[in-house]
């Protein structure tokens, strides 16, 4: 029942911080070390609640996606301008996630070494404070079709700093959006829908170390409710955040990552 209590934890970790800007895999390493957790270094429990994630925030932005696919299949074949920005905009969204597949190959090695030491990931989320606190009140002018190829190579190079535990994936591509000039939703929704095509990725490469070993017979349900925790954690909370944002209340998560990475490295 303890470990099933865990991994419910860990599953609702996980869904509360992916969408937010405060870094879920720098949560996930801080809390595994609070709680004397580094048995749970599992794997599989990793694939799982980031595939729950996935579909979580897939089913918030559904309309979305399947306009861009059907506009996309249909200026392939018709070549009508007015299907063009649809297209264009998963354009923008593959090349935005070239620099963080390039990086992530090249200092692989780095990353997982950093990603051991919880004083990094201090470091790293008062970073993540830094550059909240400095976007804080920018609001752009920029639509999503206003989004340009070098906005999205740029926004591809600050998603690939989130490779690091404890800089946030959607703080560091908001960060990166918002200094571009793309209004503050806009650069909100271009973050989630570069979080699917990585996220999807990531799971295609891990379901090949995915093990169905005697261990993953025991622990069956506790992935079952680490995956239904996190999915729902995960909806609840974008739909919370693109909510904050309309609000303009950026300042909000800055604060918290200052606090949570000033406490790491005071006292973990």
């Amino acid at each position: 029942m303890l470990d099933k209590l865990k991994y419910i934890i860990l599953g609702i970790i996980q869904g509360l911080t992916e969408p937010l800007p405060i870094s879920s895999s720098g949560h996930l390493v801080i809390f595994k070390n609070l709680f004397n957790l580094d048995s749970l270094n599992d794997l599989n429990f990793e694939i799982i609640v980031n595939f729950a994630s996935f579909l979580a925030i897939s089913f918030i932005y559904r309309k979305d996606i399947i306009k861009l696919i059907k506009d996309s299949i249909n200026y392939l074949k018709t070549k009508n301008y007015k299907y063009e920005n649809s297209f264009k905009y998963i354009l923008l969204i593959i090349l935005a996630c070239i620099p963080a597949g390039i990086l992530g190959l090249l200092f692989k090695d780095k990353i997982d070494l950093i990603s051991t030491n919880v004083k990094y990931i201090g470091i790293a989320l008062l970073i993540t404070s830094l550059a909240l606190f400095i976007v804080r009140k920018i609001d752009g002018k920029k639509h999503d079709n206003d989004i340009t190829y070098k906005d999205s190579i740029i926004i591809g190079l600050f998603q690939g700093l989130a490779l690091l535990p404890g800089i946030s994936r959607s703080g560091s591509t908001l960060t990166g959006g918002l200094l571009r000039n793309i209004k503050k939703e806009d650069a909100v929704k271009f973050s989630f829908m570069l979080y699917l095509p990585i996220s999807i990725a990531s799971f295609i490469l891990g379901i090949k170390d995915f093990t169905t070993s005697n261990n993953f017979n025991n622990l069956y349900i506790s992935y079952i409710l680490s995956f239904i925790f996190s999915f729902i954690t995960t909806y609840f909370a974008t739909k919370w955040f693109i909510n904050i944002i309309k609000k303009k209340k950026l300042i909000y998560f800055s604060i918290y990552c200052f606090i949570v990475g000033l406490l790491v490295l005071i006292f973990m």
